[in-house]
């Protein structure tokens, strides 16, 4: 295998927050191509996502956003395994920026198994309304190339620890 450039793994440590050796283990696996070795981080995280799905998730925090003007505020809650995770710079910003992303983009349910069958049944694009109305399948707002559910993996991928998105309220002037 050819040797991976320090200025790559910082690159790729920097889009997909995944631990140093993950990011050189997937440089040398997609031979340097950046694109490539993120999906490829996204795919692993979302892999342990699925094998660590049932691992009790009973930290987390509780994050509040008010958006400029007091009009727009969300309350929301994302938990994880450890009071170490909760308390780490990158799962505080998660939880900001998914506070800002329910802010933004309204999101009815946090995913598409959440959608009662009534509702999917009155849909005639059922892809389009999941990317609309579920937050995990809503494209991230800080980066339109990466969903909610690739950044959610990546983390999962870092920690490798159960991280779930319980429960959120938005609240809004008038409504």
């Amino acid at each position: 295998m050819e040797k991976v450039s320090l200025e790559a793994i910082k690159e790729l440590r920097n889009m997909t927050l995944a631990s140093v050796a993950n990011c050189k283990s997937a440089l040398e696996e997609t031979k340097g191509d950046l694109k490539k070795a993120a999906d490829l981080i996204r795919k692993r995280g979302l892999e342990v996502a699925a094998r660590k799905g049932e691992r009790a998730a009973k930290e987390g925090r509780i994050e509040a956003y008010v958006h400029h003007g007091n009009k727009v505020g969300v309350l929301l809650e994302v938990n994880c395994e450890t009071d170490f995770v909760a308390r780490n710079q990158d799962f505080c910003q998660f939880t900001k920026d998914l506070a800002m992303q329910i802010t933004a983009l309204n999101p009815s349910y946090i995913k598409r198994e959440d959608v009662p069958e009534d509702v999917l049944a009155e849909e005639k694009d059922k892809e389009k309304f999941f990317k609309a109305n579920c937050l995990m399948e809503q494209a991230f707002i800080k980066d339109p190339g990466v969903t909610i559910k690739d950044y959610l993996g990546s983390l999962l991928a870092k920690y490798s620890e159960n991280i779930v998105v319980r429960k959120f309220v938005r609240y809004k002037i008038g409504e």
